[in-house]
């Protein structure tokens, strides 16, 4: 189990600004455990334009994984996904008012090619309506934990994009979230459907290759390896541009067994190829730190016990005291020869105890008694998406039996007449003072 911390507001750090960033707002985070290694602005709401889709992917795959939607399902060409799909000014596969088209189809357009008809048909085939299904975005949000959020369409167009058939927001508001919470929704999709990135990494593809309406799909992501900014190891996830959220970018990469998300939101510069190049310059400069600086180390094994509290007292035990230790290893990504700069921190369960700090028998052997954490020698909180990572539970590593009447008879009695000598000796020693 790996822990992490995460604060009520994000501090700017030391780091900070060490990768300069060009961009509005960014973030690096490790996809197991969710540690934040790089941020710049990440609690401020912004626009997201078509990373506003990794939601609508989301809630596609969820929904064939509860068999409510399957793959093979065909969709009916509704009037107001013929004409988004037919606005050439967007992202789009052409939809023919009279087709019929399956999930899976609009599911590739929607994740290689980031279709905007497509997108929509997917939220009318899953709740009826795209109303309803921004109901759902909103909900599933929350229940994600994201915070920073709000979204109006499915697609992350700008609502007057939509042939006046926007039903939330105003006539020309747009999908918003911080970096934070984009990176939230990029893990969230990438633990419970890792399945997206089998088709996210695909470069090129026909859409209803042979047919009158193939139309050549190639992916937006260009660092996918073998498109223009191609770089090792990456496999998604989803760009996303409008003039108001600018040039923008949800990437991942593997390599060697270590997987990093980066959100860049309104990415700047990029010479002649503006937009395009922005977000991915911008992107490679945390991949590169990412790869070169961190790898993941044990901190403490499982089993740990912290120096001078390896016990904890007992109240009406057979014995006095329990020992207590780690139920699992602590690990954590951490800058290459930087371990040794972290601790840990034992944090007891307080209502477990009673006045006198004890623990009341009986205690049996893996009753979980508080958990162990890690901070860095300075004492400085390390920031992570979810606080649900923040700790490993600390356990009792033996039984300790309940005293029977006789023995917890006998300690009352030796206890009164241990507070008589004690209150004799004092006196005693008040005479001669």
């Amino acid at each position: 189990m790996v822990l992490g911390i995460l604060p009520n507001v994000h501090k700017a750090s030391a780091e900070e600004d060490i990768l300069n960033i060009n961009a509005d707002a960014a973030i690096l985070v490790d996809a197991e455990t969710g540690r934040v290694l790089y941020g710049k602005n990440i609690d401020k709401v912004l626009g997201i334009a078509s990373m506003s889709k990794m939601m609508t992917e989301y809630l596609l795959l969820e929904a064939v994984d509860e068999g409510r939607i399957s793959w093979d399902q065909q969709y009916s060409v509704s009037e107001y996904v013929w004409k988004v799909s037919h606005d050439t000014s967007l992202s789009n596969v052409p939809l023919r008012r009279d087709g019929t088209y399956s999930i899976q189809e609009l599911y590739e357009a929607m994740t290689i090619y980031s279709a905007n008809g497509a997108t929509i048909a997917i939220a009318e085939t899953i709740a009826g309506s795209e109303k309803n299904f921004v109901k759902i975005m909103n909900e599933k949000a929350e229940e994600l934990g994201l915070e920073d959020y709000k979204f109006v369409n499915s697609s992350g167009l700008n609502n007057s994009d939509l042939k006046g058939n926007h039903t939330i927001g105003n006539e020309d508001e747009e999908n918003v979230m911080s970096a934070r919470a984009t990176a939230k929704l990029a893990t969230a999709l990438l633990t419970d459907f890792p399945q997206v990135l089998e088709t996210a990494s695909i470069p090129k593809k026909v859409f209803r290759e042979g047919t009158e309406d193939s139309i050549k799909m190639e992916n937006w992501n260009w660092m996918l390896p073998g498109l223009v900014y191609g770089y090792e190891g990456v496999d998604g996830l989803k760009t996303g541009t409008t003039d108001f959220a600018g040039s923008s970018f949800t990437g991942t990469a593997e390599r060697d067994g270590k997987r990093y998300i980066t959100v860049v939101m309104n990415a700047k510069g990029g010479g002649d190829s503006g937009y395009n190049q922005a977000r991915f310059d911008e992107t490679k400069k945390m991949f590169d730190y990412a790869f070169s600086n961190f790898d993941k180390k044990e901190i403490v094994p499982a089993g740990y016990q912290v120096k001078d509290k390896e016990k904890l007292a007992v109240e009406k035990g057979k014995e006095n005291a329990v020992a207590i230790e780690s139920k699992e290893a602590i690990t954590l990504t951490v800058k290459n020869g930087e371990e040794e700069n972290y601790q840990p921190k034992l944090v007891v369960n307080e209502d477990l105890l009673n006045d006198q700090g004890q623990l009341t028998a009986p205690v049996k052997k893996g009753d979980v008694v508080g958990y162990l954490t890690v901070e860095d020698k300075d004492g400085n909180v390390i920031e992570f998406l979810n606080s649900n990572e923040a700790r490993v539970d600390v356990i009792a590593s033996e039984t300790i039996e309940k005293a029977n009447w006789f023995v917890l008879s006998m300690r009352g009695v030796g206890g009164f007449f241990g507070d008589v000598w004690d209150s004799v000796a004092s006196t005693v020693k008040g005479w001669f003072s």
